[in-house]
């Protein structure tokens, strides 16, 4: 059975940095086409960065250059590493692959 399971979300403080993690598990899709995503309450979820053609990452405008989408050796871990958040970077993040979602991680951003 497919799994994907973030963790490392939590409460930061504006101009802070988290990373957080997404475990694959049950599939022999590449990690390359796990893909992250937020909802910020009372909004729509949002692409946030994903690996295009080429595994090339491509971001959401609003990132900005501040967050990195990095995956390990053993094809099972995705990671997002945030830098200089902000308090609207404050949602639910979630990780996806296929049809598959994990139960995402609460990021907040607050002083």
């Amino acid at each position: 059975q497919v799994q994907l399971v973030e963790s490392g979300g939590g409460l930061v403080q504006p101009g802070g940095s988290l990373r957080l993690s997404c475990a694959v598990s049950g599939n022999t899709y590449s990690t390359y086409t796990v893909t992250w995503y937020r909802q910020a309450p009372g909004k729509q979820r949002e692409l946030v960065a994903l690996w295009g053609s080429g595994n090339i990452p491509h971001y959401g405008d609003f990132v900005k250059g501040r967050f990195t989408i990095s995956r390990d050796n053993t094809g099972n871990m995705v990671y997002l590493q945030m830098t200089s958040l902000t308090p609207e970077d404050t949602a639910i993040y979630y990780c996806n692959q296929d049809v598959f979602w994990g139960q995402g991680t609460q990021v907040t951003v607050s002083s």
